[in-house]
């Protein structure tokens, strides 16, 4: 396999970023650390003929226990003991990612941000046209549930979950200035695997900002893989809370790896917090979630199993949380 041909683009600020990204319209892609972006290139899948590489991006550099920089590298957070003693979950999710290698190139903003995956997508330029290609990439038509208006794509970051139980926010450049949102705002709930962010055109994620807060919950990620040391998820899922002795006083589920966006479960969680918490309402919780779940079969574990797993992890998660104890 080998790359097409493109141009590089290599400015120097986000000012510059989002100028240069206005100025190319369409025709480009931003480039972090590439290890989803270039094996994806080398499949020919969605090429386009301009690369604006984020790596001299000066505001995009660094880390703080309050803000994340888009082009943190994964290793960088995953070597750091402090991040995983004040965001558990954040810590865990970093760690799962992929191996050493990847993690040493990979960054949050890429993460964060990483292309949805289907085995109708991922897969050589020959094998797809001799299925005549897909929704997301040289065809009209999704092979996954078979129609032609959405793409069936499933969300496979891992940071998103663990970022979206602690409350994070995201920056975001535009030329007409800078904006913060909800992580949660991030993602279109009612969009596919296609449009599955709600960034405009040549919107550039600048960093993520964890509220103080943050620091005073349990928390933790739990992740499913066919390969331990490796694999995007099947299913990711973070949860924090805190406690006031009996009384569960806060409560986060988040999933990625089930469906087009990373998803919270804040309409299921919010009727628990107040009350005594049980192993009873855990079980009730879990199956609540488990129940709002739709996983599709495009991915390498099937949807009944991957929607089982999910009540079991939350079980796992939230009854470790409420211990006081790891779920892994």
């Amino acid at each position: 396999m080998h790359l097409d041909p493109f141009e590089l683009h290599r400015p120097e600020s986000v000012e510059e970023t989002v100028r240069l990204a206005r100025d190319l319209g369409p025709g480009f892609d931003y480039l972090a650390g590439g290890t989803d972006l270039l094996p994806n290139y080398k499949m020919h899948l969605n090429v386009r003929p301009h690369l604006i590489a984020l790596d001299q991006v000066r505001e995009l550099q660094g880390y703080t226990p309050e803000r994340i920089g888009a082009m943190t590298r994964l290793a960088n957070l995953d070597a750091d003991p402090e991040i995983a003693r004040w965001y558990p979950a954040l810590g865990e999710a970093v760690h799962g990612v992929a191996t050493p290698l990847v993690r040493a190139s990979g960054t949050v903003g890429g993460n964060l941000l990483v292309e949805t995956r289907c085995f109708f997508f991922n897969q050589s330029f020959f094998w797809r046209a001799s299925l005549g290609f897909c929704l997301k990439a040289d065809g009209d038509r999704c092979h996954v549930v078979p129609q032609k208006e959405k793409c069936y794509a499933t969300f496979s970051g891992d940071l998103a979950p663990a970022l979206q139980v602690l409350g994070a926010t995201v920056e975001v450049a535009a030329p007409e200035g800078n904006r913060r949102l909800p992580l949660d705002e991030l993602y279109a709930a009612d969009g596919d695997g296609i449009q599955r962010h709600r960034l405009g055109p040549g919107e550039l994620l600048v960093a993520v900002h964890l509220p103080p807060e943050a620091r005073r919950v349990r928390s933790t990620y739990l992740k499913l893989r066919p390969r331990p040391s490796f694999d995007f998820p099947e299913l990711g899922l973070a949860a924090a809370l805190t406690r006031d002795g009996d009384r569960l006083s806060s409560l986060e589920v988040a999933a990625g790896g089930l469906e087009t966006y990373p998803r919270r479960f804040r309409s299921i969680t919010e009727g628990f917090v107040g009350g005594t918490f049980t192993d009873d309402r855990i079980r009730e919780l879990a199956a609540a979630i488990q129940a709002a779940v739709r996983p599709v079969h495009n991915t390498a574990y099937p949807p009944d199993y991957r929607k089982r797993m999910t009540g079991v992890f939350v079980r796992r998660a939230v009854r470790a949380l409420w211990e006081g104890r790891g779920a892994s």
